[in-house]
């Protein structure tokens, strides 16, 4: 009889789950682009002679079907063979399914005792390594025709090139570090994979998409038990899966995140909503004293420190106009990539829905 009972509950329990799910998603829908690297000429990397191309596209394509088998996603593919397809047109792929994920699936070279997943998302190079991660993804963009005027003279081969990559729109980065870190707690949870953290680099792919954008790196090729695992049917199976459960994962919290922030504006309805504007200057993983000799100059500098990245913006004012004004200071002091953040009643509010707000 308990047994009966017990079974009876749960059955209940999932049947709820089941239609609850399936009415939500009738009117939830996600376009997720999946993005194979590198693909025909370009074999990627060859660690121990396996080749990078057809290893991501092996678990980019178990991830698609894996993801499939949730009727709430849009799988898109930027391709599903071994072809080339130039960086930009990877992004435009993107921008043209209006996606709410991105996502590049990569294999890591190095010397042969790194080992470990990583996930990437754009900003400025912390490091040398970084560095050298990006260059070697972005090098493909010599294999492409008229590379210099399609990317504007970028070199992948100058740091200095890079700065003019980052484009830090705020709800992008934001919600691309969330995925990203969803991602990594998915290797490490699921996989037991060496932790090697969620980071940034000035990856091509990455700039050219208006969307939450994350690389992922599965792991080294260069290292003989990591490339054997990467190159098995069980390997690229419990990689796809891993990602997938990450991007459940994500699309749940941020839909969560959604539910309360429309639940707590309710009581602010009657409140008269105070609005004020900062320019944002900068991002990094370190902690910047705030004087104005690290900043060019700038004072009235404050800092938010989200998802273990500190936040630096320039002045605060509640006037428009006198925020443009302040924007245009801090590109003439060299932060050529800053822009206005708005805030309503504290908390980040869309710059374009205000505008569009206050033009009725």
């Amino acid at each position: 009889m308990a047994y009966s009972n017990n079974y009876n509950r749960i059955l209940t329990f999932f049947l709820l789950l089941f239609f609850a799910f399936s009415s939500y998603s009738q009117e939830n829908k996600y376009t997720i682009v999946i993005d194979p690297g590198h693909g025909g000429k370009d074999p990627g990397n060859t660690g121990n002679g396996y080749l990078e191309k057809n290893i991501a596209l092996k678990i980019a394509l178990g991830l698609g079907e894996v993801l499939k088998k949730n009727s709430n996603y849009n799988i898109i593919y930027t391709r599903k063979d071994d072809r080339f397809i130039d960086l930009f047109k990877r992004a435009q792929i993107a921008n043209d399914a209006n996606a709410d994920l991105f996502l590049s699936i990569h294999c890591d070279a190095h010397n042969s005792n790194a080992y470990g997943a990583g996930t990437f998302v754009l900003g400025l190079h912390a490091n040398d390594r970084n560095f050298q991660i990006a260059k070697k993804e972005n090098s493909v963009i010599f294999l492409e025709d008229n590379y210099e005027q399609k990317y504007d003279g970028f070199d992948p081969n100058n740091p200095e090139s890079v700065i003019s990559l980052v484009l830090m729109q705020e709800e992008y980065l934001d919600q691309s570090i969330n995925a990203a870190n969803f991602i990594q707690q998915s290797f490490i949870r699921n996989l037991n994979r060496k932790n090697r953290n969620v980071k940034q680099a000035g990856f091509i792919v990455l700039k050219y998409t208006y969307m939450p954008s994350v690389l992922v790196e599965t792991g080294f090729l260069t290292n003989k038990n990591e490339g054997k695992y990467l190159n098995s049917l069980k390997g690229q199976s419990e990689m796809s899966i891993a990602i997938a459960d990450a991007i459940d994962r994500y699309f749940s919290n941020k839909n969560k995140e959604v539910s309360e922030y429309e639940i707590n504006s309710k009581s602010d309805i009657n409140k008269e909503d105070q609005y004020f504007f900062k320019i944002r200057i900068g991002v990094g993983s370190k902690l910047i004293p705030l004087k104005s000799y690290n900043f060019n100059g700038l004072n009235n500098l404050t800092y938010q420190k989200e998802n273990g990245l500190y936040k630096y913006f320039f002045e605060k004012t509640s006037d428009y106009k006198t925020a443009l004004k302040n924007l245009r200071i801090a590109k003439g002091k060299g932060y050529k990539d800053s822009f206005i953040v708005l805030f309503k009643n504290g908390l980040k509010y869309s710059l374009d829905k205000y505008l569009s707000e206050i033009e009725k």
